[in-house]
């Protein structure tokens, strides 16, 4: 798949992802098996220690892995995740999410997503498993 096929997926999720939009999360770029968003961190995302609560940062990490798995215009699902927590954010802080396809076999596809504030710290990785339809994310592109 092209970069073009890429954009105009981004465009179309864009349109359609009203979750990413209420927690403000900010479609940066996408490219045949990666993508990237932002999100500013408020005081409505924290947990009971005033740090970011952990589902928000997994919310920021499933939207770039969506994006990554069907820039390739096959419709894909996440059959599993994983994330692991190594640092905390705050709120002000700005988290950017970069996801990578990093193989896969028959239908099944691996994503890697790292999750760094504004100073480049690493806050979080997040291991996504797609699982591919037979259906187009924008039809026959030919």
């Amino acid at each position: 798949m092209t970069e073009k096929i890429a954009q105009k997926i981004a465009k179309t999720f864009n349109d359609r992802r009203t979750f990413d939009r209420f927690l403000g999360i900010e479609f940066i770029d996408i490219g045949v098996g990666t993508a990237v968003m932002k999100l500013k961190l408020t005081e409505d995302m924290v947990n009971v220690y005033g740090s970011t609560h952990g589902g928000v940062v997994f919310a920021l990490a499933d939207a770039v892995f969506a994006y990554a798995c069907n820039s390739q215009n096959i419709i894909s699902v996440a059959s599993g995740c994983t994330i692991e927590y190594l640092a905390p954010s705050f709120p002000g802080d700005v988290l950017t999410a970069t996801g990578k396809f990093q193989g896969g076999r028959g239908r099944q596809g691996i994503y890697d997503v790292m999750i760094t504030n504004q100073n480049d710290q690493l806050i979080a990785t997040f291991r996504g498993k797609s699982h591919a339809t037979k259906e187009k994310v924008l039809g026959d592109t030919s």
